[in-house]
């Protein structure tokens, strides 16, 4: 077996197998599952269907505050930069996090850019780019255009959270038969 869940469960040293958060950019880029964009009159309200877990993206014209305390998730500014393109800025990620699945590790001068453009009535597309100096030569673009489609207004987000007691239960009675022998 290899990839993903290769290992046993209790051998990963995946900060989400501990039940933090998945945190930012991660929470695009593992498994992106449901998600529902809210737009308010300051904000725009980013709600994702892993940990059930939300973003503040402040469109009122702000800056970033001169020190950012670390989040899971940063601290996001956006613009409309025509009608249709929302580009979005997030800094001040906690380092506990990882960027994505693979694991890759990123510093506190990590900076992420969306691009959330609307194609169609019925696609969004998300482009996101990793720029952070410390750890990467260059920018990179860990997801481009990945397509976003509306669902109905009936559609229900469901829930899906970290539990530690279910992993507890998956690793007694599925875990041990994944196991990979010696």
């Amino acid at each position: 077996m290899d990839g993903l869940g290769a290992s046993p469960y209790s051998e990963v040293n995946d900060p989400f197998k501990m039940c933090d958060p998945p945190g930012f950019p991660r929470v695009e880029l593992q498994e992106l599952r449901g998600l529902q964009i809210i737009q308010m009159p300051m904000k725009v309200l980013v709600t994702y269907q892993n940990n059930q877990i939300w973003r503040n993206i402040w469109t009122d014209g702000r800056n970033f505050p001169k020190i950012t305390e670390p989040r899971w998730y940063g601290y996001s500014v956006g613009k409309w930069v025509d009608d249709t393109t929302l580009v979005v800025e997030t800094v001040g990620m906690d380092q506990r996090t990882w960027i994505d699945n693979v694991g890759r590790p990123h510093s506190e001068e990590l900076r992420v850019e969306e691009r959330f453009h609307r194609v169609n009535h019925d696609i969004i597309e998300l482009t996101v780019t990793i720029t952070d100096p410390q750890l990467y030569t260059k920018p990179w673009n860990a997801l481009d255009k990945f397509p976003l489609r509306l669902q109905s207004e009936s559609f229900d987000v469901r829930e899906m959270l970290c539990s530690e007691s279910e992993a507890e239960e998956y690793e007694k009675h599925v875990g041990e038969e994944t196991k990979v022998k010696p």
